[in-house]
Parts: C-alpha cells; structure tokens; sequence
C-alpha cells in the first residue's frame, strides 16, 4: 500500500513539473511523460507494470471524455454540427474500414473484425490538437471543428471499437447485425446520458452545500456510464452527452461559486488523468516492446506497419477535408442572407402591428438565427489553408493509447496491436506536434473570427447594461429579504447602473451592493434569453458571464464583511 501511495504522488509530480516546463521547451506535456515513463520502464529495479484494461476503461475515459464535453462552445458546435459530425462519424467510419483491410492483408491470421477494432483505435484524433491550435492563434472556427472532433470521434471508435471485439472474441456479428449494435449503443446513450445531466443539472441546484455539490459533479460521468453499459449501449457516448447537457445548463442553474469551482476541479482531473495514460504507456512499453521482439516477425514488424498505417489515415483525412471545404465554400457564398434581411427588416417594421397572417415571433426568433448563422459561415470561412491546418492537427493521442490498452488480454496479436498503436499516436504527436506551429506560420493562417468576438463582447456588455437600465424604473427590483428598494435609492443610480458609492456606510451601503446584486441577476437573465439566438459568439457570452460571476461573488463577500 505504501509503495503504491509513493508511486501515485511521484507520478501527480511529473505530471505538473511536465505540465510546467512543457510550454518553455516548445514540446507537449504528453510526449515528456511518455519519456519519462520509459526511461523508469527501463530502470533495472522497475517491474513490468501491467495495468487492467477495465480500469482505463471504467475509470479513466468517462470523466476524460465528460471534462471535454462539459466546455463545448454550444452555438459553434450547433453552427457546424453536420460537419463536425462527419468528421466524427463518417470519417471515423472510413478511416477504420480503410485501415482493417490494410490490416487484414498485412498481419497474417488476423480476423477482419480485429483489424476493424486496431483501425478503430487508429482513427481519432486528440484534443492535444486543439490546445496548441488554441495558442498559435488560428481561426476559432477551425478550433471549434478540431475540438469538437476530437470528443465525438472518441466516442464512435470506442462503440467501433468494442462492437469489433466483441464480434471478434464470439466468432459472429451481434445480434441485430454490426451496425444495429452500433445505432442501438449510440441511441440508448444519447437517452440516458441526457437524462443524468438534466437530473444532475436539478439535483445540484438543490443542493448548496460547495464540498457535497462539488462531490455530486464528480461521480456524474461514472452514474452515466454504468446503467447505459448494462443496457447494452455505450456509456462513453453517455458521458459525452451528460457533459454537453451539464455545461449547456450550467448558466441557468448553478452558482457561480459551482461553476468556477467545477471549471478549476475538471481541468485537475483532465490534466490528472491524461497525464496517467501517457505515463502507463511508457512504463508498459519495455514489456510490449520485448513481445514484439519476441515474435517471429521481429521488431521492426510493428514500426513498418505504423508507418504505413499513419499514411493511411492522414490521406483518408486530407481526402474528406477537401471534400468538406469545398462544401464549405458554397455555404459561405449563400445568397439567402440578403433576401432573409430583407424579410427580417420588413418584420421589424411590422412587429407593432400585427395582422392576419403575420409570422410568429417564434418564427421571428429563428429568421434573426438564421441571419447570424449565415454572417458567422461568412465572416469566418474555411478556405483551403484551414483545411491544410485541420489535415495535419488530426494528430492521435490518449483516446488510441487508452482504447489499445482496453484490448481484453486474450486477444490475438495483442501486443503487436498495442505496439502499433503506441507507435502511431505517439510519432503522430511528435511529428505533428511539434511541426503544427510552422505549418500555421507558413500558410499565415490568422483568427479571422477574433476582431468579431470582440465586437460582440462590446455589443453584449451594451445590451446588458441596457437591461439593467430598464429594470431600474420598473421598481421590482427587491433585496434578498424580497423587500423592495426605496425610489430614493434607484432614482439615485443614473448612469452608474452597478456602481453605486462604495464609500456609503450602514444601511445605505448594505441597499447599494444589494441593488447591484439585484441588477447582476437582471442582467444574467438576458443574458440566458441572448444565448440562444445566436447573434453572440460563445467566448463573448462565457465571457460576459465570467465577468458577471466575479462580481456577485465580489459583492457577496462585502456583504458578508458587512453582517
């Protein structure tokens, strides 16, 4: 026990220092902790680490998989949906199936249904991309599609990958056939994955108590995943919709104590967990590595069949990617955006008189959607340089090292399959990693989007303060205790709106930070009804909301200095 408590605390240890000095070096945190775990691998006093597949499983990919989801931007995500979801599903699909067959010819004696599985494992890509994607500066949009990618795609190889197996250790095709296996596995998830994130959305919003809430959040991924699994679906597509729910709902239902304290305690455990795979790949590499040499083919059977293997999933990509620009450009030359203002102005016009026949404001709401959708396809297209950029991010990453090591230990061929995998995800992030940066420079790819972002950030903080504004003559602005503020007092506010004196003592200074708690809740009411519309980015409403969260905790906590 002791021996196992020290080797958890020297591995959170490389996982910060690597974490630390991984940005100084220009080298990602990833591959340092994959050389450090083989080089304690090699060390004469180490044991061979074997670590059981269901703990990667159960343990590590569901909260890996819910973190991400959890801070999806929702309104890109839903702008490019269809062609995130190509990348995800279609391109996974293909890729997989082109890599099976590579595979079958190739490693004699291995069945279709685990070449399926390895070609699986192989096709998705790592959120690894969009973090260095996000610090090189390239166009949002692109980043959305790279992370947005990079968590669904997980998900459909992992149902591929484990319906494979399956086929592949019973000798037959499941019942309902391969792909009813699939549709059914991604069905009952979607179910039950959104059920527990509106049931966790609720039950935290009841529960105030920070240390109890926080431990409520921590088992959401896990309370998804094992009642989808007994159903026989998917639990780690349950965990990704949990999170999407959780992180949609968030605005509407948590704290902002909840959501700066769940923001800081996932991106610990991300950080944690990530860190622990790329370190167990390194410390089980010496053991793999000895198989393979072991084997009749040698070691240099499982680096040659990388090689080829990466080729093929970087063509099928490049292939798909410039399918997708292109469609991608007609979008973005659509000619309904002036004939849709029109019709948006000519509703405007009419919205104070209504008359038989005229449209819904429901209808109303989804023109003015609409209209943002095309201005955003617009003002932040994907030329052929994002596609060169979205081509070589697709880099592999924790989701191949960890679904490799999921592989039953009876498989066939398992330490070849393992060694090819670690091969391809870890000169995947070598090679791409670390050329990424001169890629963007060289193609001068630059974030069109961010001058936009900007202006809706200004845009957005107007609109807020205007509906503070408005609120404030209405007089129905009440004090926590539900009593209502004097007139003197609103009357008095003017254009400061949530700055009134902070030199004001006693009752006065108590009304005052209780009206600009009064005028935050207005204007995160707005700014819930605005996020649906799309006509704000979601960087510029998650920041609004920051900024809105700062401040109530800022003025609770004078009011607490004040009790």
């Amino acid at each position: 026990m002791t021996e196992t408590l020290v080797v958890a605390i020297a591995a959170v240890v490389a996982i910060a220092v690597a974490t630390t000095i991984a940005p100084k070096i220009k080298v990602a945190g990833p591959l340092i902790l994959v050389a450090v775990g083989i080089g304690v691998s090699l060390l004469p006093f180490v044991p061979d680490i074997q670590v059981d597949p269901e703990i990667i499983l159960v343990g590590v990919l569901p909260p890996l998989l819910y973190s991400a989801a959890v801070s999806l931007p929702a309104i890109e995500f839903r702008r490019d949906l269809g062609h995130i979801s190509g990348l995800a599903v279609l391109l996974v699909v293909i890729s997989s199936v082109a890599l099976a067959f590579f595979f079958v010819a190739v490693i004699p004696g291995l069945s279709f249904f685990l070449a399926l599985a390895l070609g699986a494992i192989l096709s998705p890509t790592d959120a690894v991309a969009t973090s260095i994607a996000k610090r090189l500066g390239i166009s949002r949009r692109v980043v959305t599609l790279l992370e947005g990618e990079s968590l669904l795609n997980d998900a459909t190889s992992l149902v591929i990958m484990r319906t494979a197996v399956a086929a592949a250790l019973l000798g037959s095709v499941p019942d309902g056939g391969f792909i009813g296996a699939f549709v059914w596995g991604v069905i009952v998830a979607a179910a039950i994955g959104a059920l527990i994130g509106y049931l966790n959305l609720r039950l935290r919003a009841f529960v105030r108590h920070s240390a109890a809430n926080t431990a409520i959040g921590f088992v959401v991924p896990f309370a998804a995943f094992i009642p989808t699994e007994e159903l026989g679906g998917s639990g780690l597509v349950a965990a990704v919709v949990a999170g999407i729910v959780t992180g949609q709902g968030s605005v509407r239902w948590f704290t902002p104590e909840q959501r700066m304290s769940d923001a800081v305690n996932w991106r610990t455990i991300e950080l944690v967990l990530e860190g622990s795979v790329f370190l167990v790949m390194g410390l089980e590499l010496s053991e793999i590595v000895g198989e393979n040499a072991a084997s009749d083919e040698g070691i240099w059977h499982g680096p040659m069949l990388a090689v080829v293997a990466f080729v093929i999933v970087l063509g099928v990509r490049a292939a798909y990617v410039a399918l997708l620009v292109v469609f991608q450009g007609r979008r973005a030359r659509d000619r309904r955006h002036a004939r849709l203002a029109r019709l948006s102005e000519h509703i405007d016009r009419h919205a104070d008189r209504p008359t038989h026949g005229s449209p819904h404001p429901r209808g109303s709401r989804r023109l003015a959607r609409i209209l943002a959708d095309l201005a955003y396809y617009r003002a932040d297209a994907i030329g052929w340089r994002h596609g060169t950029v979205i081509v070589w991010a697709g880099m592999r990453g924790v989701v191949t090292l960890a679904a490799a090591q999921t592989l039953p230990r009876d498989t066939p061929e398992r330490p070849l399959l393992i060694f090819v995998a670690f091969l391809v995800a870890v000169g995947s992030l070598m090679l791409q990693g670390l050329t990424l940066p001169w890629v963007v420079r060289m193609l001068k790819v630059d974030d069109a989007g961010e001058q936009v972002t900007r202006a809706d950030q200004r845009r957005l903080d107007a609109e807020l303060r205007e509906a503070a504004a408005s609120a404030l003559p209405g007089g129905d602005l009440t004090r926590q205790d539900g009593s209502y503020f004097p007139d003197s007092l609103l009357a008095g506010v003017g254009s400061r709106l949530t700055e009134p004196p902070d030199d004001a003592t006693g009752p006065l200074a108590r009304d005052a930070l209780e009206l600009r708690l009064a005028l935050i809740e207005v204007m995160r009411r707005r700014l819930d009804e605005v996020s649906t519309g799309g006509g704000y980015s979601t960087s510029a409403l998650r920041h609004a909301l920051a900024e809105l969260d700062a401040a109530e905790m800022s003025l609770r906590l004078r009011l607490d200095g004040q009790s």
